[in-house]
C-alpha cells in the first residue's frame, strides 16, 4: 500500500520517521483526513485520526499494519483541532491501545461543553443564531419544527493531557514544538517538526498544519460556535495573525491535513493573506447598501452559486460571512446600522 512521494495511495512513508494515511470523510469533498504516524522511542503517536465512521475506522487500522504496527501500538495521539474530521476516532484509538489524547486548553474545553449540551440546545442556538442573522424563516424552519438536521461530534473523547503553545512534545525521541494557530477553531495548533528534513530540503524542519494551512484551499474561518460562550470573538484577525506566525517559522515542508504535502510555507502564507485582504474589499463594496449576514452571504462569491450550496454548508456560509463583518467593525471599515432588526451592516465612508 505504500508508494513514492509522487503518489495517491491510501499509505505514504513520508521518510524520517513519518508516515501518512488517508482516512476517507464520508460524503464530503474533502475526500480524507491526512493522519501521520510519527514513531518515537514509546511507539507510534498519531497527529489526528480522522472521521468517526466504520469504513474510516477500518482504512485507519489498515493503514497502522501497513505502516509496520497496529492500533493496539499507539503510544499517543495529539489533535489539532477539535472538529470531527480531526478527533472524531481520537477516543476508539485509545479504546484499543490505551493511548493519551492531547488538545489544546482552548478546543478542549469546547469539547466538554459540547458534551455537556443536550442536541436540542444546539438546534435551539443555532434558530436563534440564524434569525438574528436575516436567515428566511423557511432555512430555519427545519430546526424548530423537528426535521433537524444532524450534527457530528456531539460526543467527542475528553482529552487527557494539554498541548501547551511554545513548547515541546512530550515524544521521546522527537523535537516537535506546538504552536499556537487559532482562527479556524480558538485552540487549533501547528506542529513542528524541529528536525532536518529527509531530504535536506532548504528550510526549518516540518510543519503538521492541521486545516491552518492547506495548499489549495482557504480553511473555513466562522464564527467560533458554542451555545454556552457569549465572549464576542475576531476568528479572522486571530487567523491573520497566526498565518504570519507560521510564515516566520519557515518550515521546509508543510504536512497538512487535507489534498497533499507542500513546500514554499512563506508562500502560501503570502497568498491566503492577500486572498483575505482582497474579499474584505470586495464585501465593503457589497456593503455600500446596508445589509444582514444572511444577505451578505447570498452575495459573497462561493465555489459555487447559492442555490447550488447545501442547507448545512449555507449555515457555514453565513458564519463566515458574520466572521469577515466583526473584522472588518473591528477595524473601524464597517459598522451596524443603529436600530435595524435584523441587525444590517454598512460600509463606514
Amino acid at each position: 500500500m505504500t508508494d513514492s512521494r509522487g503518489g495517491s495511495t491510501a499509505v505514504r512513508d513520508l521518510g524520517g520517521g513519518v508516515r501518512s494515511v488517508a482516512v476517507p470523510i464520508p460524503d464530503n469533498p474533502l475526500g480524507h483526513t491526512l493522519v501521520y504516524v510519527l514513531d518515537t522511542d514509546r511507539g507510534p503517536v498519531l497527529v489526528d485520526t480522522g472521521w468517526d465512521d466504520p469504513g474510516s475506522w477500518d482504512v485507519l487500522v489498515a493503514g497502522l499494519a501497513a505502516c509496520g504496527t497496529g492500533v493496539d501500538e499507539v503510544h499517543g495521539v495529539v489533535i489539532t483541532h477539535h472538529h470531527p474530521d480531526h478527533h472524531g476516532l481520537s477516543g476508539r484509538v485509545r479504546e484499543a491501545s490505551g493511548a493519551w489524547i492531547a488538545l489544546h486548553a482552548a478546543d478542549a474545553a469546547i469539547v466538554r461543553r459540547t458534551r455537556e449540551t443536550r442536541p436540542e440546545r444546539w438546534f435551539t442556538y443555532m434558530a436563534a443564531k440564524l434569525t438574528a442573522a436575516g436567515a428566511p424563516e423557511e432555512h430555519i424552519a427545519p430546526l424548530r419544527d423537528g426535521r433537524r438536521r444532524g450534527v457530528p461530534g456531539l460526543s467527542p473523547a475528553l482529552p487527557d493531557r494539554e498541548i501547551v503553545p511554545g513548547e515541546l512534545l512530550d515524544l521521546p525521541g522527537r523535537r516537535v514544538r506546538a504552536v499556537w494557530t487559532p482562527g479556524h477553531t480558538p485552540g487549533h495548533v501547528c506542529l513542528h517538526l524541529e528536525e532536518e528534513h529527509p531530504a535536506r530540503l532548504p528550510g526549518h524542519g516540518r510543519l503538521f498544519s492541521g486545516d491552518h494551512l492547506l495548499p489549495e484551499i482557504t480553511p473555513h474561518i466562522g464564527l467560533y460556535e458554542d451555545p454556552d460562550d457569549a465572549t464576542v470573538t475576531d476568528p479572522l484577525g486571530d487567523y491573520l495573525d497566526s498565518l504570519e506566525r507560521i510564515g516566520r517559522l519557515a518550515p521546509a515542508e508543510v504536512l497538512p491535513a487535507h489534498q497533499h504535502i507542500f513546500a514554499d510555507a512563506q508562500g502560501r502564507v503570502r497568498e491566503l493573506l492577500a486572498h483575505h485582504e482582497e474579499r474584505l474589499t470586495g464585501l465593503l463594496a457589497l456593503l455600500q447598501e446596508p445589509l444582514t449576514p444572511w444577505e451578505l452571504a447570498v452575495r459573497m462569491e462561493w465555489n459555487r452559486p447559492w442555490e447550488q450550496i447545501p442547507y448545512g454548508s449555507r449555515n457555514i456560509a453565513v458564519s463566515e460571512a458574520e466572521a469577515h463583518l466583526r473584522r472588518l467593525v473591528k477595524l473601524g471599515r464597517a459598522e451596524p446600522v443603529p436600530g435595524s432588526e435584523p441587525v444590517t451592516y454598512v460600509a463606514v465612508r
